[in-house]
């Protein structure tokens, strides 16, 4: 029986965040779903590093969602992505986020969070999942994996247990490796 991974993302998803694990899962054989607030064609974006103090923005690709988050059925999911770029900030407070996000969680699935992933992890109105534990995420948003209760590691790369975290789309490489451990694949 192959394994599907359930990807969670939205508008202004960094581009490279959700085409590369998706692509990647593709290329190992494992089903891979991308799903969003509601069923659509996604804008994604592109961020780089150009000199400035922050990352730019440029419109990227467009991106057909599977389905919305109202149709995802969790546990059907061996694992999850989250994505980077805005898509986090908002997609968290779709109303049918949390219970997914707590699916995998609960169940200890692994859980791959890259850039501001982390802002999607807020809403898990549990934060004990995070206690104790040392996450990544880009530099601006260590404020908020600190609130989660967690530790935030300049580690552009870490695993803690079931969470696979990166800081950015250049450690894509290393954080597929990484979930796809965790997967068993």
């Amino acid at each position: 029986m192959s394994k599907s991974v359930l990807i969670v993302t939205g508008d202004a998803v960094e581009a490279l965040e959700v085409y590369y694990p998706y692509y990647r899962l593709l290329e190992a054989g494992i089903e891979a779903h991308i799903a969003s607030p509601s069923k659509k064609v996604l804008n994604t974006v592109v961020h780089d590093f150009v000199g400035w103090d922050t990352y730019t923005e440029k419109q990227g690709y467009q991106l057909e969602s599977h389905l919305g988050f109202d149709q995802v059925e969790p546990e059907k999911y061996d694992g999850l992505i989250i994505p980077g770029g805005r898509a986090p900030e908002y997609i968290r407070l779709d109303k049918h986020f949390p219970a997914i996000l707590e699916h995998f969680f609960k169940a200890n699935k692994p859980v791959g969070a890259i850039c501001h992933a982390a802002l999607a992890l807020h809403a898990l109105a549990d934060k004990s999942y995070f206690s104790g534990r040392t996450l990544s995420a880009y530099t601006a948003c260590k404020y908020d994996v600190e609130s989660l209760g967690a530790a935030f590691t300049e580690e552009t790369l870490h695993v803690d247990g079931n969470i696979v975290s990166g800081h950015a789309w250049p450690d894509l490489p290393g954080f597929m490796r990484e979930f796809l451990k965790l997967l068993g694949n």
